[in-house]
C-alpha cells in the first residue's frame, strides 16, 4: 500500500538527509481554502489554491486513483528530492484529501503561467536580441540542472516551463522555471518506459519507433520549445494529433522554420531536432551557446536584423499567434498516454514488413534516396508506409531508376494497390 511511504517523519527524516534549510514536508489538507481547478493533466487534476498558514497561493498537484498513480506520486517527490534547483519549481510538501483518499503535492504558485499562455499574449514584445534568448538560457540552465543529475525530463514541452516574476528572492534571470517532474527518472533506471506519456509533437521521432527515453530526447523536446519562441504557436497545432502526424514527423516533417530566424539560431534548432539523437548537441553546448548571445554579444548584429525583419513580418500579419491557422480540434497539447499510437505504428509497420519481403541485395535496390525536400537520407520503404496509410489520396511520383529498380517498384506498387490507393506513375523513367 502506498500509505506505508507517507508516515510524516519518515519523509521528513528522508529528505533531511538531503537538505539542511528545506524539507517535503506533510501538510494537514484542512490548510488549503479557496481550491479551484485549473488544468487536467495526464495523471490527474491541478488546483490554485490559498495555503492558509503561509498566506500564499498554491498548486495542488491531486493524484487520482489509478492503477500506477503510488509510483508517479513517489516518482515525483523523488525527482525533485534530487533535481531541487532555482531553476526547478519549488516543491512545500504534500496531503491527502480526507474524502476523496487521492494524494496531493502542493508547489509554488507560478503567478505568470506557463510559457505558451506567456507568448500567446506578450509574442510581439518579446524580442530577438532580449527576451528570447534570455528566455530560453533560463530552461536550458533548468534542463542542464536535471541532465547532471543523471536525470531526464521525458514529459518536456512549454507547458512544463513556467513563469514566475513575483519571486522576489531572484533577479530577473531566473524567472523561468521547469515544472511537472511526474515523469522523469533516472538515466539508468528503465523500468517504467513501457509506459510512453506527453505530448506528440514534442516527443523525439526514436521513441514512437521502440527506443527508450533519454537525455537526448529531452533535447529534442527543446527543438520544439525553441520553434515556439519564434512564432508564440505550439508546433503541428493546424493537424490532428494521430499516427499519420508520427509517420510524418518519422520521415522528416519539422515546422517549417520562419523568415527571421537567424541563420545561425536555426543551425542550432535543426541540430536539436536532427533525427539521429547521437548528433543532437548537449545540454551544456546549448546553454553556453545561448549564454554567448545573451551576455558576450555574439552574433549581436545578426539578432539585432532579426528583429527588425520580426517586426516587419509582425506588421505585415506574417507571423504571431493571432495571425496563425486554426487551431485544429484534435490538436492535444496536454500529456497523455501515447501507447496506443506506437502499437499502432508497429502493427503498421509489421503488416507492411511482412508484404515488402524482398531481398534488397538480390534486387541490386539502393535502400536510401536523397530527398529534394530535406537534408537527410529517407528510407523509402517508410516513404510508402505513409502513402499506404494516407486513405483517399491520389499520389504522383516521379522517379528514375534502372531496370533492376523498375522491377522492385512494381512489386511495392502492387502490394500497395491492394490498400485502395489510386497511384500515377509520371512517364518520364529513365531506363540504362
Amino acid at each position: 500500500m502506498i500509505d506505508k511511504y507517507f508516515e510524516p517523519f519518515i519523509i521528513d527524516l528522508t529528505f533531511e538527509k538531503r537538505y539542511d534549510r528545506e524539507q517535503i514536508k506533510w501538510i494537514p489538507y484542512s490548510q488549503f481554502t479557496n481550491i479551484n481547478e485549473i488544468a487536467r493533466g495526464g495523471f490527474g487534476i491541478i488546483y490554485k489554491a490559498i495555503w492558509s498558514s503561509e498566506n500564499e497561493s498554491v498548486i495542488l498537484k491531486r493524484f487520482e486513483n489509478s492503477k500506477n498513480i503510488e509510483k508517479y506520486f513517489l516518482n515525483e517527490l523523488k525527482s525533485y528530492q534530487h533535481c531541487s534547483n532555482s531553476r526547478i519549481i519549488e516543491i512545500y510538501g504534500f496531503t491527502k484529501d480526507p474524502k476523496l483518499k487521492d494524494y496531493i503535492l502542493i508547489m509554488r504558485y507560478a503567478s505568470d503561467g506557463d510559457l505558451h499562455k506567456y507568448l500567446q499574449k506578450n509574442f510581439t514584445s518579446i524580442t530577438w536580441n532580449k527576451q528570447k534568448l534570455h528566455i530560453l538560457w533560463q530552461i536550458s540552465e533548468g534542463l542542464e540542472t536535471i541532465h547532471n543529475k543523471k536525470f531526464m525530463h521525458r514529459d518536456f514541452h512549454s507547458g512544463n516551463i513556467l513563469f514566475d516574476s513575483t519571486n522576489n528572492n531572484y533577479d530577473k534571470n531566473y524567472q523561468w522555471k521547469i515544472g511537472d517532474l511526474g515523469l522523469s527518472q533516472a538515466v539508468n533506471n528503465k523500468s517504467s518506459n513501457h509506459e510512453n506519456y506527453g505530448v506528440i509533437p514534442y516527443i523525439a521521432p526514436e521513441i514512437f519507433e521502440g527506443s527508450e527515453f533519454s537525455q537526448e530526447s529531452d533535447i529534442y523536446s527543446f527543438s520544439m520549445i525553441m520553434w515556439e519562441l519564434t512564432t508564440g504557436c505550439n508546433p503541428f497545432s493546424n493537424i490532428k494529433h494521430d499516427v499519420q502526424l508520427i509517420y510524418k514527423i518519422l520521415d522528416g516533417l519539422r515546422p517549417k522554420i520562419t523568415e527571421d530566424t537567424p541563420k545561425c539560431y536555426a543551425n542550432l534548432m535543426k541540430k536539436c531536432w536532427h533525427p539521429n539523437p547521437k548528433k543532437r548537441p548537449s545540454i551544456k553546448k546549448i546553454r553556453l551557446t545561448f549564454g554567448g548571445w545573451a551576455f558576450k554579444g555574439k552574433n549581436e548584429a545578426k539578432f539585432i536584423q532579426a528583429e527588425t525583419k520580426r517586426m516587419e513580418l509582425i506588421t505585415s500579419k506574417t507571423i504571431g499567434p493571432e495571425f496563425a491557422e486554426k487551431h485544429h480540434s484534435e490538436a492535444i497539447y496536454t500529456s497523455r498516454l501515447l501507447n496506443s499510437f506506437i502499437s499502432e505504428y508497429s502493427s503498421i509497420n509489421l503488416s507492411l514488413s511482412s508484404t515488402i519481403s524482398i531481398s534488397n541485395s538480390k534486387q541490386g535496390y539502393d535502400h536510401n534516396y536523397i530527398s529534394t525536400e530535406q537534408d537527410f537520407d529517407i528510407d523509402i520503404e517508410r516513404y510508402l508506409r505513409i502513402i499506404w496509410i494516407s486513405k483517399n489520396v491520389f499520389i504522383t511520383i516521379t522517379i528514375t531508376i534502372d531496370t533492376n529498380y523498375m522491377n522492385l517498384s512494381i512489386l511495392l506498387f502492387s502490394s500497395l494497390l491492394s490498400q485502395n490507393l489510386s497511384l500515377s506513375i509520371q512517364n518520364s523513367l529513365s531506363i540504362h
